[in-house]
């Protein structure tokens, strides 16, 4: 007979009365070249996100040339595991093409342009997916860490605007997928009230946004608890769900001193940014065991407020923070290791899901 106590088998039947949990995928897990890796996907998640599948390059690399192969696999797989499905993302100032912004000449189009290629854009990918992708990152990053709007190339040509008209044109490509904004560094306050004043002015347009997503590149030791949790509650205040979008935690030294996702900000390789390369010593897995508790603890605390929560890779194999900031690093920053196995903080995370 089994103890009444024994431990759940996996983090979404962990936490499934709390929030759904997640991964970002890959081209070579969705088209099925990483059987050890899909079955982990199978097994543990509820929800994913498409890591780079879905992002304009990937999916619209060219004015008249889409690319849907890799991201109808990746819904074909959402699908069949009856997964809550995420797409990532419509409008961003990186990985979209030059194309994009400019005429035949090389010269910034003009607003009406962008626009339209905002909304033909929007309409093509989340049209292609109406009904199958369950909720859309419409909007990503388009904020500074002091909180104000990024001068990407969106802003400079359309203006302010930019930001209802993706909503708006997402809306009416699927009326039914939950809309949200995200974006990284959303513990610091700055950033915070940013965002809370740029949700707030597309509710005052009647825009409906469903949810913030929060991404969670952290470290081990930053950001706070408190800062973290300041910001669930304040967008929770906006009446919008918040989601933990993009959760992994950083173990190595960092050059930029930054927390959070600006992959633009890379650096040459030095060893000693790069200090790991033969296994995490004992004492720093217990740290990150300890980090992932503390967090998963918060995020229990609070699911009344959190609809998901999605590590950003399913192993440490698959991490983007092997090449960033810096190319060719070994990083330690998933649950489940190289080998595809089960790191001491998964365990720590089943715990914190038991409380």
């Amino acid at each position: 007979m089994q103890a009444a106590t024994e431990a759940p088998v996996s983090l979404k039947q962990a936490f499934k009365d709390d929030f759904y949990v997640g991964a970002a995928l890959n081209g070579r897990q969705v088209s099925g070249n990483d059987a050890k890796a899909l079955n982990l996907i199978q097994e543990q998640f509820n929800t994913i996100s498409p890591e780079n599948l879905l992002k304009w390059e990937s999916v619209h690399p060219q004015p008249d040339v889409y690319n849907f192969e890799p991201a109808d696999n990746y819904v074909t797989l959402g699908e069949q595991e009856d997964m809550f499905i995420v797409g990532h993302t419509l409008v961003w100032h990186n990985q979209t093409p030059k194309w994009v912004f400019e005429d035949e000449q090389g010269k910034p189009v003009s607003k009406e342009v962008l626009l339209k290629r905002m909304e033909d854009h929007i309409n093509t990918v989340a049209g292609r997916y109406k009904g199958k992708i369950d909720s859309w990152d419409v909007v990503n990053e388009a904020l500074n860490d002091d909180g104000t709007l990024r001068q990407s190339k969106w802003l400079q040509i359309i203006g302010e605007e930019y930001l209802q008209k993706a909503f708006e044109f997402a809306r009416q490509a699927d009326p039914e997928a939950e809309l949200y904004y995200n974006d990284y560094n959303l513990w610091k306050p700055e950033k915070r009230a940013g965002a809370v004043r740029l949700v707030r002015s597309l509710q005052e347009k009647g825009i409906k946004v469903d949810g913030v997503g929060m991404q969670g590149h952290y470290g081990l030791e930053s950001p706070s608890l408190e800062d973290i949790e300041a910001s669930i509650k304040a967008f929770s205040d906006l009446g919008v769900k918040v989601s933990f979008s993009e959760v992994d935690i950083d173990v190595l030294p960092n050059p930029s001193g930054r927390a959070g996702a600006d992959i633009d900000a890379t650096f040459d390789f030095d060893e000693k940014y790069n200090v790991y390369t033969t296994g995490l010593p004992d004492s720093v897995q217990q740290q990150l065991t300890a980090r992932y508790a503390e967090l998963f603890d918060l995020f229990k605390k609070h699911s009344d407020k959190i609809d998901r929560v999605t590590f950003w890779g399913v192993t440490d194999n698959d991490s983007w923070l092997n090449n960033w900031p810096i190319k060719g690093r070994t990083s330690y920053p998933m649950l489940f290791d190289r080998e595809y196995q089960p790191k001491p903080a998964y365990e720590a995370v089943l715990k914190a899901a038991a409380k």
